[in-house]
């Protein structure tokens, strides 16, 4: 259920003050899982199937409110550390405001459709960023078809498939949900 796209991936800057519910739009760390507080993590891993050297962030979900503005300010983050921001060209400033929509389209509809988002891994390489939202449901992302773009609603996936290069969703057997995943082409 995936989609190839010739499209590249882009940011006009951080959200308006308090959007993700903190001064000046900056993210608010992910609660731990032992209910500390937990520092996302950003160090380089070479996770399976990735080459060495890809950067990776994760963001736990648990016991958050304000997700959708807390995964763009953290992605957003992650494009500034990254050097994709600030956008020194238009191509490049289109390239992470379509990363950081995708990342609003896959968690609203993990809001929306699967009892919220548990966690959010954004992987870098030198070609592709790829997104990945985890969650508890059960159902299968796919887009509305035939998409009513006049329509409110039912606009998420169909945005996910115009902008992204692959996306799909993967299980593991005896774990319960789901992971919808999404791979942008990174900015030349």
């Amino acid at each position: 259920m995936s989609t190839t796209r010739p499209y590249s991936p882009g940011d006009r800057g951080p959200e308006p003050s308090g959007a993700s519910g903190t001064p000046g739009g900056a993210a608010p760390a992910a609660g731990a899982p032992d209910g500390g507080v937990a520092t996302p993590t950003a160090e380089p891993v070479s996770p399976e199937g990735q080459p060495g050297g890809a950067q990776v962030r994760r963001l736990s979900f648990e016991d958050q409110s304000g997700v959708v503005p807390l995964a763009r300010d953290f992605t957003r983050q992650a494009l500034y550390d990254w050097g994709w921001l600030p956008a020194a060209t238009a191509d490049r400033r289109a390239a992470a405001e379509d990363v950081l929509l995708v990342v609003s389209e896959l968690v609203t509809n993990a809001c929306l459709h699967a009892e919220g988002p548990d966690l959010l891994t954004i992987t870098c390489d030198r070609k592709v960023i790829r997104l990945e939202v985890t969650d508890r449901g059960t159902g299968r992302p796919s887009p509305r078809t035939p998409h009513r773009a006049g329509r409110p609603g039912g606009h998420g996936m169909f945005i996910v498939q115009r902008l992204c290069l692959d996306w799909g969703v993967q299980r593991l057997p005896d774990v319960a949900g789901k992971t919808v995943w999404a791979e942008l082409g990174t900015p030349s």
